[in-house]
Parts: structure tokens; C-alpha cells; sequence
């Protein structure tokens, strides 16, 4: 289903920033799970804990890195909102009004890496933005709308 983007309305930074934070706390929590079930085998079949080897190490910083993208890309695909954004009314679309491919998704969380490194510059962007988008918006081709309070209770909501 497309989404019509002249009746679309635009999400303050601060209802982006609310979605991230709640995101994150569930985020934490699979990143734990995912952390456990690699250092505890690691660490009783080895005898020494993971993290003092730069090898094991950069490849668990690697191994959580996909974990967190395989999070963000599976919730953009399916839905466009992760439980931070629906709990906030957003969505993330395509810039035709459409669902977001999976390589736009894929895009979008490396864009969204390089977006917070510089302390967010490519987030605060968006305040700047005519259309509100941020540098993985641009970047990907997609957009993040709010959703009315209505429709944000339906499985696949349109604006």
C-alpha cells in the first residue's frame, strides 16, 4: 500500500529521538542475549575470557554490529516500524509512499551509522531540511512520517 506524501506529516527531531531511546532499551537487551551466546562457550572451552584477544574481540564488535543492523533491517522491511516507532506513531516509507526494500533498509542503517558518529550531525540535520530528512532519509530514499493517532492502531496504516 503507498502512502499519499502530500498528506504526510513530518516528525519533530524530538519524537526521532524518543523512538530511538525506546528502541535502544529493547535493543540492549537482544544485544545481551547475543553477547551470551557467544562469550560464555567462547570462554569455557578456551579457558580465558574473549575480550583479551584483538581478534575474538573485533570479530564479537562485528558479530554485534550485524545483530543490530539484522534489527533495524527486519523491522524497516516488515511494517516500517520498529516498537520505538509505533509506540511514538512513526513509520519509515519509501520516498514514493511505499514499503522500504530491503537493500533501502540495508542503506539506511550504514547512512544511520555515519549520520550519529559526528555527534549526531546527520540526525540534526533534518532540523535544517525542508522536508525534515536526515541524512540517512536522503541517503536511502526513504522517509520517516508520524502517523495519526488513529490509523497508528491499525496493522498497515496509510496517512
Amino acid at each position: 500500500m503507498s502512502i499519499d506524501l502530500s498528506q504526510a506529516k513530518k516528525p519533530s527531531i524530538l519524537r526521532r529521538l524518543g523512538a530511538f531511546f525506546y528502541d535502544l532499551l529493547l535493543l540492549l537487551a537482544i544485544l545481551m542475549i547475543a553477547n551470551a551466546l557467544i562469550v560464555i562457550p567462547y570462554e569455557l572451552i578456551n579457558g580465558h575470557p574473549l575480550y583479551e584477544h584483538v581478534l575474538p574481540l573485533t570479530l564479537m564488535r562485528l558479530y554485534l554490529l550485524a545483530v543490530t543492523g539484522a534489527f533495524y533491517v527486519y523491522f524497516w522491511t516488515h511494517g516500517g516500524q520498529t516498537l520505538g516507532m509505533r509506540a511514538w506513531r512513526l513509520k519509515v516509507i519509501s520516498q514514493d509512499g511505499g514499503p522500504v526494500s530491503f537493500n533501502a533498509a540495508v542503506k539506511r542503517f550504514v547512512w544511520s551509522i555515519l549520520s550519529l558518529l559526528p555527534l549526531g550531525l546527520g540526525l540534526w540535520w533534518s532540523l535544517f531540511n525542508r522536508d525534515r530528512l536526515a541524512w540517512h532519509d536522503s541517503k536511502s530514499n526513504t522517509r520517516v512520517i508520524l502517523l495519526d493517532k488513529e490509523l497508528a492502531d491499525q496493522p498497515n496504516p496509510a496517512v
